[in-house]
C-alpha cells in the first residue's frame, strides 16, 4: 500500500514532536536546569545538553546539519522589542537564530507594517542559543533557520512580561477544522503570510491545512508564492518560516525544493479526509523513540556545544 506523501512528512516530524507550542505558558520566574550528573555519558540526550546552553558561541555564524538534526554556531538574539515586533515567551530563551534568518524576519515585520497590513509580529520560538534539539516543542528549529510567528497581530503597545508569558495566540480554525473561522481570519492574515513567502530566502512556510485552504482562495495574479506554503499538523495558531541554507555554508543540509504547483489540489484534499481529521485510536501504544544523542548530530556540534 502506498502511503500518501503528506503522511510520510508527518511521520518524519512526529517522532520528534513532544507537546508544546504557542499555547503553552511560560513562567515569570524561570529557574536554571540542574546540572547533569554525567554530561559526558554518550547516552545523554543531546536535548539535555543544548537545553542547558544559555548563551551563543563567539564564533562565525554557521548552521551545521539539517533543520531537525543539527546545531547553530554564532547565533544572534532577536531583540525582544523591535520597531515592528515583540518576542513572546521570554522565559524559554529561544529568540536566537542565524543572522540571515533574523534579517529576513525583521524585513517581513517592517514590510507588513509599512504596507499597512500587519501592525507588527508577535514572535514565538526561533532557536536555542546554540541550536540543537529542544527539551520540548519542536522537531526542527535546530540550526537557526526556522521561526514561529503568531497569527495574532501585535497590539499598539508594549506587552508586559506577564502577558508575554501567559497570553494565548488566536486559533484560526473553525470547530470542524476544515477551514478558517471567518470571525477571526482576515485578508490581512493572508497578506502577512504572502509577504513572508515572497522573500527570496524563504524556502517553506508551514501552516495548518485549513489555513492553506483559505490561502488557496487567493485571486491575485501571481500565485507562485503559494507553492512555498505547505500544510502541517498543528500550526493553527502560528505560521512557521523556514529559510534556505545560507550561501557558501557547505555544512548546512538543504531539503528538496517544494513540489511544483500551488499545492491546492488533491494533496490538500487528503488533509480533510475523515481518517486524517478523526484518526482511530491506536490499538497498541507507540513505542517511544530514543532521544537523539550527540553521536547522531554533525561532528561540529560538539565544538559548538563546548565552545565559548
Amino acid at each position: 500500500m502506498k502511503v500518501p506523501s503528506p503522511l510520510l512528512l508527518f511521520l518524519a516530524f512526529a517522532a520528534f514532536m513532544p507537546p508544546a507550542g504557542a499555547q503553552e505558558r511560560g513562567t515569570l520566574n524561570p529557574k536554571p536546569l540542574p546540572p547533569l550528573a554525567n554530561p559526558e555519558d554518550p547516552a545523554t540526550p543531546a536535548k539535555a545538553l543544548f537545553g542547558r546552553a544559555t548563551t551563543a558561541t563567539n564564533m562565525e555564524a554557521r548552521s551545521f546539519g539539517h533543520y531537525a538534526r543539527g546545531c547553530l554556531a554564532g547565533g544572534r538574539a532577536l531583540p525582544v522589542d523591535g520597531d515592528a515586533w515583540q518576542v513572546m515567551r521570554l522565559s524559554r530563551n529561544r529568540n536566537w537564530a542565524h543572522p540571515v534568518f533574523l534579517r529576513v524576519l525583521e524585513r517581513v515585520a517592517r514590510k507588513g507594517k509599512a504596507d499597512g497590513v500587519w501592525p507588527g509580529l508577535l514572535v514565538g520560538d526561533l532557536a536555542q542559543p546554540r541550536g540543537g534539539p529542544m527539551l520540548t516543542g519542536h522537531a526542527s528549529h535546530q540550526i537557526g533557520l526556522d521561526g514561529d510567528v503568531w497569527l495574532t497581530p501585535m497590539p499598539a503597545r508594549k506587552l508586559s512580561r506577564q502577558e508575554r508569558e501567559e497570553m494565548s495566540a488566536t486559533d484560526m480554525l473553525r470547530r470542524d477544522k476544515k477551514d478558517v473561522d471567518p470571525q477571526v481570519w482576515t485578508n490581512n492574515h493572508l497578506a502577512i503570510i504572502k509577504i513572508a513567502a515572497q522573500q527570496p530566502e524563504v524556502e517553506r512556510i508551514f501552516v495548518n491545512a485549513g489555513i492553506k485552504k483559505a490561502l488557496c482562495r487567493y485571486q491575485g495574479g501571481d500565485r507562485s508564492w503559494l507553492s512555498k506554503v505547505r500544510p502541517m499538523w498543528g500550526h493553527n495558531y502560528h505560521f512557521h518560516i523556514r529559510i534556505s541554507c545560507p550561501a557558501s555554508e557547505g555544512h548546512c543540509e538543504p531539503q528538496p525544493p517544494p513540489p511544483v504547483g500551488d499545492g491546492c489540489g488533491k494533496d490538500l484534499d487528503w488533509w480533510f479526509t475523515d481518517a486524517v481529521l478523526n484518526p482511530k485510536p491506536a490499538t497498541t501504544p507507540a513505542k517511544p523513540k530514543p532521544p537523539m544523542t550527540m553521536a547522531q548530530l554533525p561532528n561540529e556540534c560538539r565544538m559548538v556545544l563546548n565552545g565559548r
